[in-house]
C-alpha cells in the first residue's frame, strides 16, 4: 500500500479525504484555542454530541496528566487496574479529576508486563503502550464528556495493521448490529506521545440511550442465558453480577431469566420461535454474518471450556418497552487473524455455521489444543442456525460494506490518517510497531478480506450460504 501525507498542523484535529488506493491526506486543525477548566462552564462538559468524538473523519489527540507518584503506581502493576486520580486535555480544554486506569484481560497484558507467566497476569509495566481507561464522571456521577461518563484507549499491542477493532465494529454497525462505535486516536502521557490507540466507546447506558428506542433497560455483561450444556437456567445472583446498568436500583431480571425458560421449556422443534418472539432474528443473524466472516473467534460463538464451557466478549441489552432481547459483540482485537489459516493458538473456532463436533462433548482445537465445545450444542445457538435468512444476509453483506470496492478505499482512509501518527510512534519508541511491520499487516489484512470474499460462500459460512 502506498501512503503519502501532506500535512499542515495548526492544532490536534486531522480530517482525512481518499484520493484513490495511493492515498492522501489533507490535514487541517482548528484556530487558537481556549483552556478552560473542567470546573468551570466547559464545552466539553456541556457538549451532549458523542458522535464528535466518534467521527470518523477526525484524527483526536487526547492528554492524561498524573502526579508522577500516580503514574509509578498504576505502573508497578498494571494487571490490577487500580483507580488513580488525574486530568484529561483535549483540544485545549482540561478536565480535571478525573479517574484513570490500565485496563484489559489476559490477551492484553501478554509480552507488557515483567512477570512472563501470560496466564497470570502480573508484574509491573514493560510496554509502552497500554490499554487504558478514562472515568470522567470521577466525583461526580452525572458529569460527562461529550456525552460519554467513560473513555477507552485500547493499545491495539496484538495487531500490527491497527484496524482490527475499528474495522471489526464498523462492518458489525453498517449490517445494522448494535455495537460500539471506534476510531483511532493518539495519546499522551503526562507530555510523552504514547502513540495511535483504538478510542473505543464504552458499552454503558450512554451506549443504550443511543442505540436503542428504550435506552433504560438492563445490560448484562458475558452472562447466558443457560448454564452448560443448556439444561439449566443460569441462577438469578449471576444475572444480578452481571448487570453494567440499573445496578444500583434493585431491577428486574425476569425478562431474560423468562426468555430462557421458555427457549429450554419449547426444546430444539419449538425454540425457534420462541426466539422469533424475543429478539430481532435479522439482527442476530447480521451479527452471525459478521462474526463468522471475520472470523471473531474469541466472541460469543467460541465455547471455552476451563472450569465449564460458556462463550466470551458479548453484551446483553433488554429493551424493556418492546421486551425485546440484543447480544452486543465486545473485544475484536482477535479477530481476522484466523481467515487465511488458524494462525492464533487459543482463539481458533473448529465448527462452521450450525456444526456440532463431537457430540457436544467438549474437544481440543488449536496449536494448544484447549477444550471447546461446539456453539450449535447451546439452544440459542441451534435455534438461530435454523433460520433460513443467513445466506440472504450473507450475500447482502458481501455486495454492501464487505464489497471490496467500499471496505478497501475505507481501510485506505483510515491508514491515511494516522500515517503521521503512526511513523511519530515508531519514530519515539523501540517497541512502538514499525511503519514497515504496519503496511505489511495492513496489507496482510486487505489479503485475508479478499480470501474471506473467495470462501464466504462455502460451507463454512452458513448451512444456508
Amino acid at each position: 500500500m502506498s501512503v503519502t501525507t501532506d500535512t499542515t498542523t495548526t492544532a490536534a484535529e486531522t480530517t482525512t479525504t481518499v484520493v484513490s488506493t495511493s492515498v492522501t491526506t489533507d490535514t487541517t486543525t482548528t484556530a487558537a484555542e481556549t483552556v478552560t477548566e473542567a470546573g468551570g462552564n466547559s464545552s466539553a462538559l456541556t457538549a451532549d454530541d458523542s458522535s464528535y468524538v466518534f467521527d470518523q473523519e477526525r484524527l483526536h489527540t487526547f492528554e492524561l496528566t498524573l502526579s508522577d507518584e500516580a503514574l509509578a503506581q498504576i505502573d508497578r502493576n498494571p494487571s490490577a487496574e487500580e483507580w488513580v486520580l488525574g486530568s484529561l486535555s483535549f483540544e485545549g480544554e482540561t478536565i480535571d479529576r478525573v479517574g484513570i486506569r490500565y485496563k484489559g484481560s489476559i490477551g492484553a497484558w501478554v509480552g507488557c508486563l515483567s512477570d512472563p507467566n501470560w496466564s497470570d497476569p502480573s508484574g509491573h509495566k514493560v510496554c509502552t503502550k497500554l490499554s487504558m481507561k478514562v472515568k470522567v464522571n470521577w466525583d461526580d456521577s452525572n458529569r460527562e464528556f461529550h456525552g460519554l461518563r467513560r473513555l477507552q484507549f485500547h493499545s491495539m499491542n496484538l495487531d500490527p495493521s491497527q484496524m482490527h477493532e475499528r474495522l471489526g465494529y464498523w462492518l458489525f454497525r453498517e449490517m445494522g448490529v448494535p455495537a460500539p462505535r471506534s476510531v483511532h486516536a493518539r495519546l499522551i502521557v503526562n507530555g510523552t506521545y504514547v502513540g495511535v490507540f483504538a478510542l473505543t466507546e464504552q458499552i454503558d447506558g450512554r451506549f443504550t440511550r443511543h442505540n436503542f428506542d428504550d435506552g433504560t433497560g438492563n445490560l448484562y455483561k458475558e452472562v447466558w442465558p443457560f448454564k452448560g450444556s443448556g439444561s439449566t437456567i443460569t441462577p438469578d445472583f449471576e444475572f444480578v453480577r452481571a448487570l453494567k446498568t440499573n445496578e444500583d436500583e434493585n431491577p428486574s431480571i425476569e425478562l431474560i431469566k423468562n426468555f430462557g425458560s421458555e427457549v429450554k421449556a419449547a426444546g430444539p422443534d419449538g425454540a425457534a420461535e420462541v426466539v422469533d418472539r424475543w429478539m430481532d432474528v435479522e439482527e442476530v443473524l447480521a451479527w452471525a454474518v459478521v462474526d463468522r466472516i471475520i472470523r471473531n473467534d474469541d466472541g460469543p460463538f467460541h465455547w471455552y471450556c476451563f472450569d465449564e464451557c460458556r462463550p466470551h466478549n458479548y453484551y446483553w441489552y433488554e429493551e424493556p418497552t418492546t421486551g425485546t432481547l440484543h447480544l452486543i459483540p465486545w473485544d475484536l482485537d482477535n479477530a481476522f487473524t484466523n481467515i487465511v489459516k488458524d494462525s492464533n493458538p487459543v482463539t481458533p473456532v473448529a465448527d462452521a455455521w450450525g456444526e456440532v463436533t463431537a457430540d457436544c462433548f467438549p474437544f481440543g482445537y488449536g496449536d494448544w489444543g484447549l477444550l471447546q465445545r461446539s456453539a450449535a450444542c447451546d439452544p440459542l445457538f441451534a435455534a438461530w442456525a435454523t433460520f433460513d435468512d443467513y445466506g440472504r444476509l450473507l450475500n447482502e453483506f458481501l455486495d454492501g460494506p464487505f464489497a471490496e470496492q467500499l471496505v478497501t478505499p475505507q481501510i485506505e482512509a483510515w491508514v491515511a490518517q494516522i500515517a503521521d501518527a503512526t511513523t511519530q510512534a515508531a519514530d519515539a519508541h523501540d517497541d512502538a510497531v514499525s511503519v514497515r511491520k504496519w503496511t505489511d499487516a495492513v496489507d496482510e489484512l486487505l489479503a485475508a478480506l479478499d480470501h474471506a470474499r473467495s470462501i464466504a460462500r462455502t460451507p463454512r459460512d452458513g448451512p444456508d450460504a
